[in-house]
């Protein structure tokens, strides 16, 4: 067996077994065998094989977290122990301040929180505290999700709290296939910074926005708790699994999905679309004008 073809057969199988809607796996591996079968994989290297696979995968399904992702760098064949890996994304975490990359007051009294990822609560929850805070005192906030790429639910869950008067705010509801189970997550009723209620928001959000951060600004749109400002988002609500099948190449394949209580549906594949539609490098501007109108 080639390693084309050991490539081919794991992700296929992975894809089949894992994958949030069972009943589409057949299709997916018809279109790739066929695609195979056709030679359409021929002489390619590893890196060309991911980039092809993935643009067919998602031509047979259009699920923009299911691909095939090439590294430089070898990887572990082996199950990376719990421990391990989260203590690696503690790392990560920390490095980054817990995805709060800025926090400022701009003129008018506005508030300006910057949110490169959302990590889970229990890692992130005394940095978001200490960042409300810091807002805590303003008139009007501006929430940035243009460089936010993703982030935990649980995460999502604490930020969104923050907007919200108590515990009885349901916010997302998450299926997850292996459990055939659904887990609901509602507003948090102990914080430990103050909440943000009763004044205008304005949520930034662009092409890059994706995943938890597309998420945050979901909820805080269809429950009519801020205003979102810029570019439709990347389109991804699908929680997924890492799962490496050679040494430089992993199938990402998608394992829950997100179903909001108000709409019944999700972001995947559409994105969140923003209230005023303006080209991302000019949100900021477009949101303080709104938000100056708001506040009279």
């Amino acid at each position: 067996m080639t390693l084309q073809h050991e490539i081919l057969e794991t992700a296929l199988a992975r894809i089949t077994a894992g994958y949030v809607f069972p009943e589409q796996t057949a299709g997916i591996d018809a279109a790739i065998r066929r695609r195979w079968a056709d030679s359409a994989y021929d002489g390619l290297d590893e890196q060309e094989l991911c980039e092809r696979v993935t643009a067919d995968l998602q031509e047979a399904c259009p699920d923009k977290h299911l691909r095939l992702l090439w590294s430089e760098e070898p990887q572990s064949m082996d199950q990376e122990p719990e421990d391990v890996a989260r203590a690696r994304f503690e790392a990560y975490s920390r490095d980054n301040n817990y995805g709060v990359r800025r926090v400022e007051q701009l003129a008018g009294n506005i508030g300006y929180l910057s949110l490169s990822m959302i990590p889970p609560a229990e890692l992130g929850g005394p940095v978001f505290a200490a960042a409300m805070q810091l807002v805590a005192a303003t008139d009007a906030l501006v929430i940035d999700l243009r460089g936010c790429r993703g982030g935990s639910p649980e995460g999502v869950q604490l930020w969104c709290s923050y907007f919200f008067p108590d515990d009885e705010v349901h916010l997302n509801d998450i299926y997850d296939r292996a459990s055939d189970s659904t887990r609901q997550y509602w507003t948090v009723g102990h914080l430990a910074g103050p909440r943000y209620l009763d004044r205008p928001v304005a949520v930034l959000t662009g092409s890059v926005t994706f995943s938890g951060g597309e998420e945050l600004a979901y909820n805080l749109k269809v429950l009519e708790r801020a205003t979102l400002v810029g570019e439709t988002t990347g389109g991804g609500a699908h929680p997924t699994s890492r799962i490496p099948v050679s040494p430089h190449v992993t199938v990402t394949v998608p394992t829950a999905r997100s179903i909001n209580p108000v709409t019944g549906t999700n972001w995947e594949g559409v994105g969140v679309r923003p209230d005023l539609a303006v080209p991302a490098d000019r949100a900021l501007e477009a949101a303080l004008d709104y938000l100056r109108e708001q506040l009279g």
